[in-house]
């Protein structure tokens, strides 16, 4: 079992009794770890940068440090690796969906200082940017658009035609997107990265930071939206701004442009959709 690394076992107190691969992840290799009758989740990446897992385990931590939501608890953690508590997966329903609404509207309440990060990290592979920021527009505008359509763009796969309407679309953002307080935000909040258990919704994988709630909510439309109770529920507690729906691509972009970086030159039309539409 050579995927395992030696800290691991070390932490866990000897050799793994099984090792069964988890399929679905494209950044990492997930495995179901099992040893003396106890479960544990591994997540593995050779090569990764030396900060990738514990930045990982550092939003993790934020996210849970409120009791807003659940999280997995993160049992250890080095430069190749993090080990998480296992929660064996269940079906869910929409009561289910109603309460992850309910406990991420109360997780965007809890009140933080300024936009950005204590910390960088990542979105997917991609470094993110959390410099500190007092203005909402300027943040979004630089370390997540600016900073994804350079990378793009030097890339290749953003012709500078495109760069330059991303440039006017980021200048202009008060147009569309009103003033909010910073929020404390999973940042990649996509279906994948929410787990049901027998323990309810818990939030995974998050490229966390200080941002605008909405960019989270409208996260979960991107890949296939929620079901309805969960956005009913998050906007009883937390009630939107009018024309949500006008707005949630420009939030959007940032991730659309992640997908170019990371898997190529076919994401460009759904970049090109938004820039149409605003630029």
């Amino acid at each position: 079992m050579d995927e395992i690394p030696v800290a691991v076992e070390a932490v866990l107190g000897g050799t793994i009794d099984r090792l069964t691969p988890i399929p679905g992840g494209s950044i990492c290799r997930v495995y179901h770890l099992e040893r003396g009758g106890r479960s544990w989740c591994l997540k593995t990446r050779t090569g990764a940068p030396a900060d990738f897992f514990l930045a990982e385990r550092d939003g993790i931590d934020a996210l849970g440090a409120g009791g807003e939501v659940r999280v997995p608890e993160v049992v250890d953690c080095g430069a190749s690796h993090i080990l998480l508590e296992w929660l064996p997966p269940a079906g869910h329903g929409p009561d289910d969906a109603e309460q992850l609404g309910r406990q991420l509207a109360g997780l965007h309440s809890r009140a933080v200082a300024g936009f950005g990060f204590a910390r960088n990290n990542y979105c997917g592979l991609t470094p993110q940017d959390n410099t500190r920021h007092t203005d909402g527009h300027v943040f979004f505008a630089r370390c997540r658009l600016g900073v994804q359509g350079r990378l793009a763009h030097d890339a290749g796969l953003l012709p500078p035609r495109d760069r330059r309407r991303l440039e006017r679309l980021a200048d202009n953002l008060r147009r569309w997107i009103p003033i909010q307080p910073p929020s404390l935000i999973h940042g990649d909040l996509w279906s994948g990265n929410i787990h049901f258990s027998a323990h309810g919704p818990t939030l995974i994988d998050p490229a966390a930071h200080h941002g605008w709630g909405e960019a989270d909510l409208a996260m979960t439309r991107l890949f296939g939206a929620m079901a309805p109770p969960f956005y009913a529920a998050y906007n009883e507690v937390r009630p939107l701004e009018p024309g949500f729906d006008e707005r949630a691509p420009l939030y959007n972009l940032y991730h659309l442009l992640n997908h170019l970086n990371l898997f190529g030159s076919g994401w460009l039309p759904r970049v090109h959709a938004v820039l149409d539409r605003y630029a």
